[in-house]
């Protein structure tokens, strides 16, 4: 086997590709791209559909709407860099050193698999799970693999399937390959033009002396190329993992169903992305571009990581209907933040806990009827008013065993509402009070314990505070906690001891 092997994955009409690989209500029918300003726009890409009917690159657009049937979309750079990065993303699964070879109106990547056989197989079925992982993110790409960097290339720029060129016979493969892949200058394409120069193979039986002499130093490379003996210096990059999936619309979207279509699908491309790499989202941003410059943005994140696809589609629907946007949408971003799956071992009798997503779904519900600021866990906030806390996004955290010795503690039970409370004070102490018609007489009182705050705003307090042992009617005694508003004289039963 040889000691270096190329992998080439090449993705042809790639601005046509990018738009509609998030829209399969487009997939079936014949799209042309255009690009430029009104009224040169010009076809720039277009899928097997519209070639069929007749389009052609560099057609205007007054042309190409004359062919009935075919869907005229406006290229999306934007578009063209999330699915570029997935392209990318896709391929580095199956080696760690990729290059990418990418130009303007297509993508392409060649991938060092020299030494991946144990773990993909042969060649030809690395090539295989190649293929089907792109089919699977969206895009039909052509792969070949040769020993040559150079000839992996150019065999995957003129074929549409899968192509693996044995060791030493890289010549013969390219035979038959045009001359215009190569990329030559306007006027070198002439000269080998005139000269009746139509194929690599005849290119590569020129004699090297000669046509050197002739067209220079670069002609060297051309007919080593030609032969698949030209060398390179393979670059390679870091692909970055970000969670990602962009589409913009030819028309603005109004309909929520229309729009939750195209989410479906950016949602199982994330999850299948993130599924990958043994990994779950733990959140979900979505943001849209409105008409009149509005952008929408809105953050999901399960109580737990998941990739359960209907679920967050679900979480995404019930936000989008508590919170619909202003006006009709021309982009859709979402953005996911990966997490890990947790798993936990529940104990032969111990109860049965809901459902995450099933929690997460009432949860999105209860927000949409109560208020967003009113369904969470409460958190106490750091400051001395009695009862202050403000409502947190509820998660599943896992629980801080306590390693100290166990000890008898007293638990403080508030009453929601607090009771209001009658008191007979002696010495400014209080020695008696009645609270929800029964009377209790104080054995002992502690305190004062005085808090007060905000005097300068219309919601401060002014607050003494007694820890009182009482005795009701019946002879028992009970632990309790009164309280006193200074700022209307009033008093309250707060809470008991148990």
């Amino acid at each position: 086997m040889s000691p270096t092997l190329y992998a080439c994955a090449y993705a042809a009409e790639f601005p046509t590709q990018a738009l509609l690989r998030l829209r399969p209500d487009l997939q079936s029918e014949p799209v042309a791209v255009l690009e430029g300003r009104l009224p040169l726009e010009l076809v720039c890409s277009m899928n097997k559909q519209a070639r069929l009917k007749g389009a052609v690159p560099g057609m205007k657009r007054m042309e190409v709407e004359q062919i009935t049937g075919i869907r005229l979309v406006t290229r999306s750079l934007e578009s063209e860099a999330a699915a570029r990065s997935v392209f990318i993303e896709c391929s580095a699964h199956f080696s760690p050193r990729i290059e990418n070879t990418s130009k303007q109106m297509d993508c392409a990547c060649v991938l060092d698999i020299a030494g991946v056989e144990r773990l993909f197989g042969p060649p030809e079925m690395l090539a295989q799970r190649l293929r089907a992982s792109l089919a699977a993110a969206g895009f039909r790409a052509s792969i070949a693999i040769s020993a040559n960097f150079h000839t992996a290339r150019l065999k995957a720029l003129s074929s549409r399937t899968v192509t693996v060129i044995p060791s030493k016979q890289e010549a013969i493969a390219l035979e038959k390959l045009p001359v215009a892949l190569l990329g030559l200058e306007e006027e070198h394409a002439e000269t080998l033009a005139m000269w009746g120069i139509r194929t690599l193979g005849e290119l590569a039986a020129l004699p090297e002396i000669d046509l050197v002499a002739r067209l220079g130093e670069k002609a060297k490379l051309w007919r080593d190329l030609a032969r698949g003996t030209a060398q390179h210096t393979f670059q390679p990059i870091e692909p970055e993992f970000t969670l990602k999936e962009l589409t913009e619309f030819d028309t603005p979207v109004e309909r929520s169903e229309s729009l939750l279509f195209v989410c479906a699908r950016m949602i199982d491309c994330l999850v299948a992305r993130a599924a990958s790499r043994a990994l779950s989202l733990a959140s979900l941003t979505i943001q849209m571009q409105l008409e009149g410059g509005f952008i929408y943005r809105r953050i999901i994140r399960p109580a737990l990581p998941t990739v359960d696809r209907k679920f967050l589609l679900k979480l995404l629907q019930l936000e989008i209907a508590a919170h619909p946007p202003q006006s009709a949408v021309l982009q859709v971003v979402l953005i996911a933040e990966a997490g890990q799956s947790k798993k936990v071992q529940l104990g032969l009798f111990s109860p049965q806990m809901p459902e995450p997503s099933q929690l997460d779904v009432t949860i999105a519900r209860l927000k949409a009827i109560a208020g967003e600021d009113r369904v969470g866990s409460p958190v106490l906030e750091d400051t001395h008013r009695p009862g202050s806390f403000h409502v947190e996004s509820f998660a599943v955290v896992e629980e801080i065993k306590n390693t100290q010795t166990d000890r008898p503690r007293a638990a403080l039970r508030r009453m929601r509402p607090s009771l209001p409370a009658r008191v007979v004070l002696r010495a400014d102490k209080p020695t008696a009070f009645r609270a929800a018609e029964q009377r209790f007489t104080i054995k002992a009182a502690y305190g004062p314990w005085r808090t007060n705050g905000c005097w300068w705003s219309s919601d401060g307090w002014d607050a003494e505070e007694w820890d009182v042992l009482a005795q009701p009617s019946n002879g028992t005694e009970v632990a309790c906690l009164l309280v006193r508003d200074c700022t209307q004289n009033t008093w309250r039963l707060e809470a008991f001891y148990d």
